[in-house]
């Protein structure tokens, strides 16, 4: 009997030698900046691929450990996501420690509901946004060509008022959130994959490559493919196009959305591709809902432009807000540019107040090639970042800048040895 408890003591000795408990500590300076709900990783390859379950971040205040949530994203790189929780003042530091080997506290997740037409990210029970990866045909009495995949709608804000719209009578081809590419050159020919009705191409929803839902983050990363209708064969596949959508789990009280919309281009053939310089094309594209008009909605740039003055301007960000039956009486979107992508700060089309006759709703577009043709070829990834905060009530030019300062220039993290 001795010998059996020996033996007991010695497997479980053996066990605690093999995966021994990890707590390594790191810190995070805020810079020249003040945070607000930043989402920040940390590199964390040192930890074996069987603790990756297992581990358990903690803020250290004043001796006093606190658990917050945490998610590992694993790929080339293994990371661990958090966020920076409330206002971090600049010039500060905070300081966390990854405890491995110790069950994690469960919190709430950013989560998905998938069909075989639409799939939905949520939080709790409220709605963020909704990807159509089928088809969605006009309304009846419209030409079946209109119909199209692979776009954003709707973005709802925290109050769950609808932002967005799609095939408005007045351009049967607008979807949402979205960024085809319109005057283009492939293989000799031109080819339109913005307008629908020209018949000369369209984009595709072709499958989703990751779902992600955790307490950090949520969200899908879709392979989308941009087709060719004008060789006079078959289709062909021009583009190949990743979006890794991701939403952000900033703040329990649901507040705002943070949402991540990444864009990666690669050429589907060895002929490469021309974006010919225009005005609008490719970037990421908003038709919002169809309640906001000329007087009672409002547009402001990173640089002070108004709707009215913002067209064919650069910006790092734009505010895009109206009207709406939230409880603070109005809702918005801010947009913002990451500093690597092409042409940034970014030229934009925004539709002045008085187009298509005063009549036209709210029409915005970061538009990189609207200054200059951009030529795509093959064996390499093109790639294109934006961040959007969906929120109700006001925002400020000063808060907007926050946010897009955590964007652009995320705080720096380091190991304590």
């Amino acid at each position: 009997m001795m010998m059996k408890y020996f033996f007991s003591f010695l497997l479980l000795l053996l066990a605690g030698s093999v995966y021994p408990q990890q707590e390594l500590k790191f810190e995070v300076h805020s810079g020249e900046y003040e945070r607000i709900n930043t989402p920040i990783s940390i590199e964390i390859n040192q930890f074996m691929e069987s603790e990756l379950s297992s581990l358990s971040l903690f803020e250290t205040t004043g001796g006093v450990k606190s658990e917050i949530p945490s998610q590992v994203e694993q790929g080339y790189r293994t990371r661990l996501w958090f966020t920076l929780i409330g206002t971090t003042r600049l010039n500060t530091t905070r300081t966390f420690l990854i405890s491995s080997n110790q069950a994690a506290t469960e919190f709430e997740n950013i989560r998905i509901e998938k069909d075989d037409k639409i799939l939905k990210i949520k939080s709790g029970d409220k709605n963020i946004l909704q990807y159509n990866q089928a088809e969605v045909y006009p309304p009846e009495g419209v030409k079946e060509i209109y119909k199209r995949s692979a776009f954003l709608h709707p973005v709802w804000s925290p109050d769950q008022q609808v932002l967005t719209r799609i095939q408005p009578p007045d351009h049967y081809h607008h979807y949402g959130i979205w960024n085809p590419w319109t005057r283009t050159k492939f293989q000799g020919r031109q080819v339109d994959f913005w307008n629908l009705a020209e018949g000369q191409g369209t984009v595709r929803f072709k499958g989703f490559l990751s779902l992600t839902e955790g307490p950090v983050f949520g969200g899908f990363r879709a392979h989308q493919e941009h087709i060719d209708f004008t060789s006079g064969q078959d289709e062909v596949v021009a583009l190949n196009e990743e979006w890794d959508i991701r939403v952000w789990n900033i703040e329990t009280e649901k507040k705002v959305w943070l949402v991540d919309f990444t864009s990666i281009l690669n050429c589907a053939t060895d002929d490469g591709i021309l974006f010919f310089k225009y005005r609008y094309g490719g970037g990421i594209g908003y038709r919002a809902t169809e309640l906001w008009g000329k007087d009672n909605s409002s547009v402001l740039t990173s640089e002070g432009k108004t709707r009215d003055e913002a067209d064919a301007t650069r910006a790092r960000w734009c505010i895009i807000k109206g009207e709406t039956q939230s409880e603070e009486g109005h809702s918005g979107i801010l947009f913002m540019s990451n500093p690597q992508n092409r042409e940034h700060p970014e030229p934009m089309r925004m539709w002045p107040s008085n187009d298509h006759q005063g009549k036209a709703n709210m029409f915005f577009m970061f538009t990189p090639i609207r200054d200059n043709k951009w030529e795509l070829g093959p064996g390499k990834n093109y790639v294109l970042k934006y961040r959007m905060l969906v929120f109700d009530g006001e925002l400020s030019s000063a808060e907007a800048e926050q946010y897009w300062n955590d964007f652009a220039n995320p705080p720096v993290v380091n190991w304590i040895k």
